[in-house]
């Protein structure tokens, strides 16, 4: 019963209310990591080393929790867009022979669904929510710029090595690519609130956001980096997405031998 002592305003004791609290249910934040168990029955994934891709969304979960990296108050959508990012490009990692096309466009049309879709996806169940309240509209805004720059910025890449792989400097160019994309889709909306301010807005607060945006966003991608640099299978994968190898011919169909060679 709630109790408070009001002196001469009223009464101190409120009206009855039953509640029942319940254990609020782990399956909806489940189903995004089952929906990776089960692209790992794909015939392409079927292979020890496949099972490796839980170790970079895992280091991604593991980062938003802990201590060091704690987000500011009020901001808990910035981690569940966190996530949902990381379990979008493991699906990548796991469909990237079904995503790779002849052209690198449409590969990056094709990777720009299918991680746009599985991030979704993720947050939709991670928030645990159907209504469009003011934390879901803005993990969905997040999350939608950091899939849209994740995207440009690996099909830039892809441009940029030009069939050469080279790990450090992918890194590296991915780095460049990601903040020069987040301070141009950002700039526009910065010029917007300084024209609306009269100029009263230091740039350090824009570019601040946009450096941060992009060391998380590549902080993001990072350990799948490492995964694809440390094993072969998720090398391939890479490379496939990244357009840096050629697709593989079709197999020639070989003349069947003679049932009675000439000598």
């Amino acid at each position: 019963m709630a109790s408070s002592d009001l002196g001469q305003l009223g009464t101190k004791d409120g009206v009855p209310v039953d509640f029942n609290w319940v254990l609020p249910g782990l399956a909806p934040l489940l189903v995004p990591w089952l929906a990776i168990l089960g692209l790992l029955a794909l015939k392409p994934n079927r292979s020890a080393v496949a099972w490796l891709i839980w170790l970079p969304p895992g280091c991604v979960l593991t980062l938003t929790v802990l201590p060091l990296f704690a987000l500011p108050s009020g901001a808990d959508f910035m981690a569940d867009a966190i996530v949902a990012l990381a379990l979008g490009l493991a699906a990548v990692w796991l469909l990237a022979g079904y995503l790779r096309r002849q052209h690198g466009f449409l590969t990056f049309l094709c990777v720009l669904g299918a991680l746009l879709g599985f991030s979704l996806m993720a947050a939709m169940f991670r928030v645990g929510g159907t209504g469009m309240d003011v934390e879901v509209f803005q993990a969905g805004i997040l999350l939608a710029f950091g899939v849209g720059v994740t995207a440009a910025a690996l099909g830039l890449d892809g441009w940029i090595c030009r069939h050469h792989y080279r790990p450090l400097a992918l890194y590296l160019w991915l780095f460049v690519s990601l903040s020069g994309i987040w301070l141009l889709l950002t700039a526009p909306l910065f010029l917007i609130v300084l024209i609306a301010s009269g100029g009263q807005i230091a740039w350090s607060e824009f570019f601040g956001p946009v450096l941060a945006a992009a060391v998380v966003n590549f902080a993001v991608l990072l350990p799948f980096l490492i995964l694809s640099s440390a094993t072969p299978f998720y090398r391939n994968r890479l490379k496939a997405l990244l357009h840096v190898i050629p697709e593989a011919p079709p197999p020639l169909n070989a003349p069947a031998p003679e049932a009675n060679p000439k000598p």
